[in-house]
């Protein structure tokens, strides 16, 4: 017997398939069940794949809130809401994959100017979760992850909600569909959660009060945008800012206070030459062209050359591809340098620099600041639907 709670193996499921379908041949039953899981009914609790395999491989139903047909159509913000509560988190099986980290990045610029909303919301749904128990979070958790697997499938993986049952019911059920996992579906009625109960007791508002309810948030988020504009210029970051950069190596270096405290970390593990040698390649692609020759040729002395007063280590493969692309100096010669230099700053020192002291108490000296912050916005939604009813969750939680 396995410990692991509200499971079963691929090979039970193929077993009973063939005895209540009445199928001869193995493969036919597991075809079957990888359609069936494909859809999203049940799913392997160790990978993001949604097939069947007819071995030891633990599978758990999917809960009846997130079956296909409930004709789930989930916005991009409650996908948004969801990855920022797995950073949230911190388990090993929570941590966010490279493309769901690219993903956060990605919806964090599309919805910049409503972001701190977003985030309050995973933060308050986090609080919620950790009332729960502990298995019973567990298998939570699981089924949730089990749900965008659906929607926001793995790259390379065929996304299911294209052409299925569900197009057919939208179809015929119009009034039916639903786009948000977390908060309001059509006509105003509540979701009935699994996860976030805490919906259920939420006052039912019009469709006139929740267009008000819209409006009036546009216009504080508008307000509030235009205040974290002014912090995103000061020389202090913000929170959001500084957790900004954990996201990935990427949004550190984007940031102008990330690079410079990036580059201070390097610098105590005295290997600051793998960012400056980066930083000088991203500004020879911005140089006017006749003095890109030069500024190369100053790279390569500075960097690369026998005796190089700040070498970096390089592949041979990549050592070879640079020198010849010298032969012919040009803005990308030393492509392949760099991406060899920022792969290893990003499964090495990044890893450190975001267990750092540097980073965390940076983190931690921000987070006083933004309590204030959250505090005052809650008093300004308070005159709100969705600010009561997120002033009430704040007061329980």
């Amino acid at each position: 017997m396995t410990k692991i709670p509200s499971v079963v193996t691929g090979a039970d499921i193929v077993q009973w398939l063939m005895k209540n379908l009445s199928i001869e041949d193995p493969a036919e039953a597991m075809h079957i069940g990888s359609l069936i899981a494909a859809q999203g009914y049940f799913f392997p609790i160790s990978d993001h794949v949604l097939s069947l395999r007819d071995d030891g491989t633990f599978y758990r139903f999917q809960a009846p809130y997130f079956w296909p047909s409930n004709c789930w159509e989930p916005e991009n913000t409650d996908y948004a809401i969801y990855l920022c509560k797995r950073t949230m988190q911190n388990k090993t099986r929570l941590e966010l994959t490279d493309y769901e980290a690219e993903n956060l990045a990605r919806l964090q610029r599309a919805f910049a100017r409503k972001w701190e909303f977003i985030y309050m919301q995973a933060e308050a749904q986090v609080k919620i979760d950790r009332k729960k128990d502990k298995i019973e979070r567990k298998i939570l958790d699981s089924q949730e992850r089990a749900f965008w697997d659906v929607h926001r499938p793995v790259p390379g993986c065929v996304n299911t909600t294209e052409m299925d049952i569900r197009k057919c019911r939208r179809m015929k059920n119009l009034h039916r569909v639903k786009k948000s996992v977390y908060g309001l579906t059509e006509e105003g009625k509540q979701s009935q959660s699994p996860i976030h109960t805490f919906l259920q007791h939420c006052p039912k508002g019009t469709k006139e009060d929740v267009e008000k309810e819209i409006s009036f948030l546009k216009t504080q988020l508008d307000r509030h945008c235009m205040k974290m504009s002014k912090v995103a210029e000061s020389k202090e970051p913000s929170q959001q800012r500084v957790k900004k950069w954990g996201f990935s190596l990427e949004e550190a270096l984007k940031d102008s206070a990330g690079r410079e405290l990036f580059l201070k970390f390097l610098e105590s593990e005295f290997s600051s030459e793998n960012l400056r040698f980066w930083l000088a390649v991203q500004d020879l692609k911005k140089m006017p062209q006749e003095e890109v020759a030069q500024r190369a040729e100053e790279i390569w002395a500075e960097f690369l050359a026998e005796g190089a007063p700040s070498s970096i280590n390089l592949d041979s493969h990549s050592y070879e591809r640079t020198s010849q692309n010298l032969k012919d100096p040009g803005r990308y010669s030393f492509e392949d340098a760099q991406d060899h230099i920022y792969n290893l700053m990003k499964s090495d020192s990044y890893a450190r620099f975001l267990r750092s002291n540097v980073y965390q108490d940076l983190l931690n000296a921000r987070k006083k600041v933004r309590k204030r912050l959250i505090f005052i916005l809650f008093s300004e939604y308070g005159k709100s639907l969705t600010g009561k009813r997120l002033t009430g969750l704040m007061q329980s939680s």
